[in-house]
């Protein structure tokens, strides 16, 4: 239906004329890749970002098939990298819709050590690059979210209850989680909404650097109610949802999208 009807809805999911940010895609199998993908099947015009340029050629395809206008390096841990991204935002677009916070990372001795040896400098590593850098993100965004706006993150429920392997990364999640809840409190009132994606374990890059990964997903496989494992595009469709004027209500919540499995103990 079409015109002045009273009964008109509009599309649960229409990103037409929004403009996203995406940080963290590494190759076409990516959680991000797929939140990218869904983003623009919706309408959406994106700015992506890639880590360095030994991983440029690995993101630069996804990005040309997106026809994503703004494609530039990103390291968060190289000092002014993430203003410069939104430095140039401000310059072509001069406004942000919303922004997806896809990257983690904790060094491989500590990951995969026990957290109790963690040492001082991997913790510090893991907490800025998974957590301080949605922080600093959102902080950055915020200026170009005048009529409003989402953050979404990253996370896993390995930050609600111990998993094995997953190690160090279980209490970086659990700040990151937390840290959603006081940026959405703070930022809700400007109508800019933070939100969490919690899928369930996905073989992607980073999750390779897991211990034992291929163990976990056969777990998670079992132990979902759906008896299968979600999928980047998955979570591609609920993260399209998440940002979209139909989830306006919706902030400060981790939402998982794992087929139930956080449901069983």
């Amino acid at each position: 239906m079409t015109g002045a009807s009273p009964l008109y809805v509009k599309p649960v999911i229409d990103l037409t004329g929004k403009h996203g940010l995406i940080l963290g895609i590494a190759n076409e199998h990516s959680i991000a890749a797929g939140c990218a993908c869904a983003f623009t099947a919706a309408g959406a015009t994106l700015a992506a970002t890639y880590l360095n340029e030994k991983a440029k050629p690995f993101v630069a395809p996804v990005v040309a098939a997106l026809n994503c206008p703004i494609f530039m390096p990103c390291d968060v841990q190289t000092s002014g990298a993430l203003e410069a991204v939104f430095a140039k935002i401000t310059q072509e677009w001069g406004k942000l819709d919303f922004l997806l916070h896809s990257i983690a990372f904790a060094p491989r001795e500590d990951l995969h050590g026990r957290v109790t040896d963690c040492s001082a400098a991997g913790f510090s590593a893991a907490m800025d690059v998974s957590c301080h850098s949605f922080i600093r993100a959102a902080k950055l965004a915020e200026p170009l979210m005048r009529d409003g706006g989402t953050l979404l993150s990253v996370t896993f429920y390995g930050s609600e209850r111990v998993v094995a392997h997953y190690n160090l990364m279980g209490p970086v999640k659990a700040a990151l989680e937390s840290t959603v809840r006081y940026i959405a409190a703070e930022l809700g009132p400007q109508g800019i909404r933070a939100n969490a994606i919690s899928p369930g374990p996905i073989r992607t890059r980073a999750a390779s650097g897991i211990d034992q990964f291929d163990e976990l997903l056969a777990i998670a496989a079992a132990q979902a109610p759906e008896r299968q494992l979600c999928s980047i595009e998955d979570v591609g469709s609920l993260a399209a949802f998440l940002v979209s004027d139909s989830a306006r209500m919706i902030t400060g919540t981790v939402i998982p999208v794992d087929g139930g499995q956080h449901l069983m103990a």
